[in-house]
């Protein structure tokens, strides 16, 4: 590992970037830290960018490249499922990774000796592909780390120790639903991005869906296929969009995703067309949990189709703009679902087959 040029005895990698290196995997989330303040170290080392005192965190320009630090800190959880308050800045190197999440996530490398720091078993675990929960009441604390476990589970294909299950089980049968939502909807996206049927499938048989709430009436759908086929965006909202997320935070556009399922089963090719021709592709796939065969006959054969006349056309052949415009294209669409090879000629001749 070679990320930075600084070597010191009181800096180190930590987490994701050790765990992913001994795994013989590139790693996306590089943690330094620095036992002490970080702040004061990186004073000397090259222009601070920005710092956030609370949290002893920084990042610095140093020859050319920004880099963050962290200083070693302690938290609490006074409000069990919310952000933690820091209680200490410059506290010990054991008592920084004694607040993350797994053990295989906090394990310590050292930037001076390369040796690696491993207080918790994490080194144990990552070679029987365990994950292990710090102590018992980790996911009282924080809640979302149940998800980022299914997460590491379905990315490594590791699986919970048994006494990290139970707790697992033991919280999960009874959830306090106040919680930080806004980190259970990051947890999600991260997770469910994957685009993996089996996540899907241990959060529901694992009752893990039971965070958002207490009803799991799930299709045996293959999402991930779905999303395979035809592509979204946002592939975490297709995934939880089969549960209740009136608890998320949600963006305007992604509730408007949720809003435009239509509830009940379209039976029409017109009916599909006009549910969907203004939606985006994650209203579609929703809807496909309850009607994939409806929903894929719309994204293969039905999509694609557009009629030729046009508002111009309309005035030319004599007729005044008015609402009567959409009943008039609406009945030249019908027919061309039915004859997809309809004519602009053809279209034409349908209106003036119209009564008005």
């Amino acid at each position: 590992m070679n990320i930075i040029n600084i070597k010191d005895k009181n800096l180190y990698y930590i987490g994701g970037v050790v765990r992913d290196e001994l795994l013989g995997r590139k790693s996306f989330d590089i943690d330094i830290t620095y036992v002490g303040n970080a702040i004061e170290y990186c004073s000397k080392l090259g222009d601070i960018i920005q710092e956030n005192p609370d949290f002893g965190t920084v990042r610095v320009n140093v020859e050319g490249v920004e880099i963050d630090f962290a200083s070693t800190r302690s938290e609490s959880y006074p409000r069990k499922g919310h952000l933690p308050v820091v209680e200490k800045i410059g506290c010990s190197l054991k008592k920084d990774v004694m607040r993350r999440d797994f053990t295989i996530n906090a394990l310590a490398k050292n930037t001076l000796t390369g040796e690696i720091i491993d207080y918790t078993g994490g080194l144990e675990d990552l070679k029987n592909k365990k994950l292990r929960v710090l102590h018992d009441k980790s996911f009282i604390d924080d809640p979302t780390r149940i998800i980022r476990g299914l997460k590491f589970s379905v990315r490594f294909g590791f699986e919970f120790d048994e006494h990290t299950r139970k707790l697992q089980d033991e919280y999960l049968s009874a959830v306090n639903y106040d919680m930080s939502y806004k980190r259970v909807k990051k947890e999600l996206i991260e997770t469910f991005n994957l685009n993996s049927q089996l996540a899907f499938e241990k959060f529901v048989s694992e009752g893990i869906y039971r965070l958002l709430t207490d009803k799991a009436d799930v299709s045996d759908v293959n999402i991930e296929k779905l999303i395979s086929d035809y592509g979204a965006e946002m592939p975490w909202i297709v995934y939880a969009g089969a549960f209740d997320l009136s608890r998320l935070p949600l963006t305007k556009i992604e509730q408007k995703i949720i809003d435009d399922v239509p509830q009940t089963i379209l039976k029409t090719d017109f009916e599909l067309y006009k549910a969907f021709e203004n939606a985006r592709i994650e209203t579609v796939l929703l809807y496909a949990l309850k009607d994939e065969m409806g929903a894929r006959h719309y994204l293969n054969d039905l999509r694609q189709i557009k009629i030729s006349v046009t508002g111009k056309d309309l005035q030319e052949i004599g007729i005044k703009p008015s609402p009567k415009y959409q009943e008039i294209f609406d009945e030249i669409l019908k027919a061309k679902l039915k004859n997809p090879n309809m004519t602009y000629k053809d279209e034409l001749n349908i209106i003036t087959n119209l009564s008005f």
